[in-house]
């Protein structure tokens, strides 16, 4: 096949978005809302039912992922923010019930997506979000999203609380390694899928300890909104970015036309 028709093929069939700024806005808020309305589940209703119901929205989330041929920008997100949900849970499940600290979860979800990478990349020969339009390779760009969730939970709760630095310090520590890539990208010329997944794994530890500062007590040295005024609050904002996008397209890369062969 003509290699610019396979690359415009590629295009069309991508699943996931244009890494812009509208998506590293969206991932932030979807990561700090997932954190909050996840603590406001467990405590307002069973545990168990919480998890379970996170567990099925997110099964049903991954089967529209899975169904559409391409990149959909409201089904895209829901998967985030279902991801967001329940890795949330699942890093709070090793620690509160299993009592796991959360230096340990840190490492262990650490070696976990390591181990992802390690055989995504020795199966598919790339890591690159660019070339996400099979099956395959769909399977572990969402395994390695759920892993990178479940990590920066854990790394977000151990230094604000395991390390004592706090939510809003944690936040800034984390804000200040999300921008080193970013930097290093732009300037250096870091390679770029480096530069990319060590950014998206910070963003979880960014988005969920600001959140948290926001939500919690002040005895906790938070501002005491509450994790259902900051969940409703975020989501509000959410919907209107992923429905702006889902409208305009932003985040969806322009295929150029291809002539027909004669």
């Amino acid at each position: 096949m003509n290699k610019s028709i396979s690359s415009t093929m590629q295009q069309i069939f991508n699943k996931v978005p244009e890494i812009t700024i509208f998506f590293w806005i969206t991932k932030v808020l979807t990561t700090g809302m997932g954190e909050v309305f996840s603590d406001y589940l467990v405590k307002h209703m069973n545990p168990v039912i919480a998890v379970g119901l996170g567990a099925v929205g997110l099964a049903v989330s991954l089967i529209l992922q899975f169904a559409v041929r391409r990149y959909v920008a409201w089904i895209y997100w829901l998967v985030v923010v279902m991801v967001s949900i329940f890795g949330t849970m699942a890093a709070d499940v090793v620690h509160i019930v299993l009592g796991i600290p959360y230096v340990i979860s840190t490492i262990f979800f650490t070696a976990a997506l390591a181990l992802i990478f390690a055989i995504w990349y020795a199966m598919e020969k790339t890591l690159s979000i660019h070339s996400i339009f099979t099956r395959k390779r769909e399977f572990f760009y969402w395994c390695t999203v759920l892993a990178t969730f479940a990590l920066g939970t854990a790394a977000g709760d151990m230094t604000a609380t395991t390390l004592h630095l706090g939510y809003f310090s944690s936040g800034v520590l984390f804000a200040v390694l999300l921008a080193i890539p970013a930097i290093a990208y732009w300037l250096f010329g870091l390679n770029e899928i480096f530069a990319f997944w060590f950014a998206y794994i910070m963003t979880r530890p960014v988005g969920a300890s600001f959140s948290d500062w926001v939500s919690v007590p002040a005895t906790r040295g938070g501002l005491d909104w509450g994790e259902g005024m900051v969940s409703f609050c975020m989501t509000i904002i959410i919907v209107a970015l992923v429905g702006y996008l889902q409208v305009t397209q932003k985040d969806v890369k322009s295929v150029p036309a291809v002539s027909r062969m004669k």
